[in-house]
């Protein structure tokens, strides 16, 4: 089951800063009993800090939505890359940056115990500078030391065997998902459905669990054996899955990875193989984005507001200290402790947000929260209705 949610360009009126605002409708989460879902997102944001994973900054409620600040992505998603810019595919260099990003970011999450369970290009996005990111934490799951779960969720396709059998797994779906996208940024379409394929669900999960992907004349020998090593059926053998505990470790030393410098990587010291167009609008069309229908029959009442309570509790302390130091906020409250005493010019050059001393700077900056924007330009990709 998937929230509905609309995303939107907005900033925080007292740094400027922009992020991205993901609307999650009330009437539309309590009629589809997602308030779990919504929580579990937002918790497992709130604890990651990774450079590969979105940022939540700030949750907040307004009358009609629960709403999460997150990161903003303005490249487009790997999706639209893949199959609107050119010939299916990318070229395996590029392809393989890609899919060494997402190593990292499926370390950093498996770091702190979630298991995504849900990798398919549309879920990772690119920043303005062409570095990805995984979104769209809302089937993550926290596994508990020591233990499996299970839970047959994800989107079809890209689903590994044992989710499809409703197995008991820790992270094996991940390292699955990751073959499936490896292999798709290459070939042009998904190891088990080609383009445009149109095939029902029942034989879709039939080719997942019995039948072998193919390989083209695209794909070295190196890109071939990673792609086949983690879509192996059996999590068992997978890469990544084995027993030795070596996860993201023993995936990284793949050849595949022979030109890529992880700690170079993970310490934003690489640059990437594209860099996204700033004038350029990476959605196929204005007219593909529709509006919400309204939900009837729903009502809310006082019985909510303990979950309202749980989810909006203002900013996220890592993101918002970064925020702080990146507007220059943080500086001018530490250098001018005492107003009084500046001079005037001195006064107009300071954060617009301290310069009223009736008020906290902190409750100010809460009370305010965000103002949104819906750009028609640039970040059209980022207005997309889901239902």
């Amino acid at each position: 089951m998937e929230m509905a949610r609309k995303v939107c360009a907005c900033q925080v009126r007292a740094t400027g800063k922009m992020y991205a605002c993901k609307k999650l409708e009330k009437k539309r989460i309590k009629k589809r009993k997602s308030e779990t879902m919504a929580l579990n997102e937002k918790r497992i944001l709130e604890k990651l800090h990774s450079r590969f994973v979105v940022s939540l900054a700030y949750t907040y409620e307004t009358k009609d939505a629960l709403c999460l600040v997150l990161t903003i992505m303005n490249g487009g998603d790997l999706k639209y890359h893949i199959y609107n810019l050119g010939n299916p595919g990318f070229e395996e260099p590029r392809a393989v940056f890609y899919a060494a990003e997402l190593c990292c970011g499926l370390e950093d999450l498996q770091r702190e115990r979630i298991v995504y369970r849900d990798l398919k290009p549309e879920n990772i996005l690119l920043d303005d500078h062409g570095h990805i990111r995984i979104s769209d934490l809302g089937l993550a799951l926290e596994v508990p030391e020591g233990e499996m779960v299970r839970g047959r969720v994800g989107t079809v396709g890209y689903m590994s065997p044992e989710i499809i059998n409703n197995e008991r797994y820790s992270f094996s779906p991940d390292w699955w998902g990751l073959g499936c996208l490896l292999y798709e940024m290459i070939e042009g379409h998904s190891p088990f459905k080609k383009y445009k394929e149109k095939v029902s669900r029942e034989e879709l999960e039939r080719r997942v669990k019995n039948e072998t992907e193919e390989y083209s004349e695209k794909f070295s020998e190196d890109a071939k054996s990673i792609c086949s090593m983690l879509l192996i059926k059996d999590p068992r053998h997978r890469l990544g899955c084995q027993n030795d505990g070596g996860g993201a470790a023993v995936v990284k030393q793949h050849p595949v990875f022979k030109d890529i410098n992880f700690s170079r990587l993970e310490a934003n010291m690489l640059d990437p193989p594209f860099y996204p167009d700033p004038q350029a609008i990476y959605c196929k069309d204005i007219l593909d984005i529709g509006q919400f229908s309204v939900v009837k029959g729903v009502n809310l009442d006082s019985s909510d507001e303990t979950f309202y309570a749980q989810f909006a509790t203002g900013c996220v302390t890592i993101p918002w200290q970064n925020e702080m130091i990146e507007s220059g906020c943080f500086k001018d409250i530490n250098e001018n402790e005492d107003e009084g005493d500046l001079p005037a010019y001195k006064k107009e050059k300071m954060c617009p947000s301290i310069l009223r001393p009736k008020r906290n700077f902190f409750c100010r900056l809460f009370r305010r929260g965000v103002k949104t924007y819906f750009i028609k330009s640039k970040l059209l990709w980022l207005g997309f209705c889901l239902g």
